[in-house]
């Protein structure tokens, strides 16, 4: 099978598994992306769906892009990504050095802002190539299913899981991994960590510091109904618990593990009989100018040096507008039995389920 050819990178997806305290554990990645680009793109091959001269296509701001061009750098195929403006310029240029084409979106679209223009860019490249495969991260089955060996080496390495908690951006780890280990725990608790602004559990649509957790349209992966809570934080509280992550525990990871640290700290605190294990996607060599920069986030974020608050607020409903941590009982609903009327996002999920959305 042509995708031996990457597999030397298979090392590379495997989380270390920390200890933090006597009922936490961290699942602690080099790049979690890498797992379900090579599962992807493996099932591809096997279908048929993609051979040597099959030019691969993704919108990706992030590690996603990473991935793809960490694997294609091995292969023959053409990559292209399609971001924005606000990729991290030592990214862009370490894309293009593993031989990727980057497409730069800089004017957001009319709804879904410049998430939804990066995918109507997409559409555009997809439609004038005559062999082209696009992963679609953020719905093709294949980016949770891949999670299935991160589940079996937390029941490996930890034994019993409680309580996991994790960050949401395509849906694939999260939704995945708990969609696996509820075979084995049926009872276990799954808490989203998300950012204000983001429409992923219906909040309001507006510009996000955060880069890697929350969007501007919602994904097909993200699984709704395996959602017992959901927290949300603040940009400066994200970035302080970065910090504090690699102050307390030397796990020097990016923003996402910072905020999905903070939430499983607390919740672990709070229930100390029971094992708890937290998902921390990527580590923090993208960010030293920015998260570990203090005089970036002195500019960006004058407060966040403030003191953190050590427990959330809860919230009545998921679409009020929150400035701190706050916490919201999902229950394993569905979204539209959460939001209802109040979800402005409906006819865009709609899309996404007929394959209209280009992404």
């Amino acid at each position: 099978m042509e995708g031996v050819r990457y597999r030397h990178l298979q090392d590379f997806e495997t989380p270390r598994i920390v200890r933090l305290d006597h009922n936490l554990h961290a699942a602690a990645f080099f790049l979690m992306k890498l797992l379900p680009a090579r599962f992807i793109l493996e099932r591809a091959f096997e279908r048929g769906e993609l051979s040597a001269s099959t030019h691969i296509c993704e919108t990706s701001s992030g590690t996603f892009g990473l991935a793809l061009a960490m694997l294609a750098a091995r292969m023959d195929n053409r990559l292209t990504i399609v971001s924005d403006w606000a990729i991290d310029a030592k990214l862009k240029s370490r894309l293009i050095d593993l031989g990727a084409e980057v497409e730069i979106v800089t004017l957001p679209g009319a709804k879904g802002g410049l998430q939804q223009a990066r995918l109507d860019r997409l559409q555009a490249i997809l439609s004038r190539s005559t062999s082209a495969y696009w992963p679609r991260q953020y719905e093709n089955p294949d980016n949770p299913r891949s999670y299935s060996e991160v589940a079996a080496r937390l029941v490996e390495r930890i034994g019993q899981i409680d309580c996991l908690v994790g960050t949401v951006g395509s849906g694939g780890s999260l939704c995945g991994t708990a969609r696996y280990l509820r075979l084995i725990f049926p009872e276990l608790k799954v808490i989203a960590v998300d950012t204000m602004n983001s429409v992923l559990f219906g909040q309001p649509d507006a510009t996000r510091l955060i880069r890697g957790l929350g969007g501007s349209v919602i994904p097909n992966n993200i699984d709704h109904t395996q959602i017992d809570e959901v927290h949300w934080l603040s940009a400066a509280e994200i970035f302080h618990a970065t910090r504090q992550l690699h102050g307390r525990t030397g796990l020097f990871m990016g923003p996402t593990s910072g905020a999905a640290f903070k939430v499983a700290t607390w919740w672990a605190c709070h229930n100390r009989t029971a094992s708890v294990a937290v998902l921390m996607p990527d580590e923090g060599h993208r960010y030293i100018e920015t998260a570990y920069d203090e005089g970036w986030l002195d500019t960006n974020l004058p407060h966040w040096r403030d003191p953190p608050r050590l427990q959330p607020s809860g919230a009545n409903d998921p679409w009020e507008e929150f400035d701190h941590w706050t916490r919201f009982d999902w229950a394993r609903r569905s979204r539209a039995d959460v939001l209802g009327r109040n979800d402005p996002f409906e006819k865009v999920t709609s899309n996404l389920s007929s394959g209209e959305r280009s992404e």
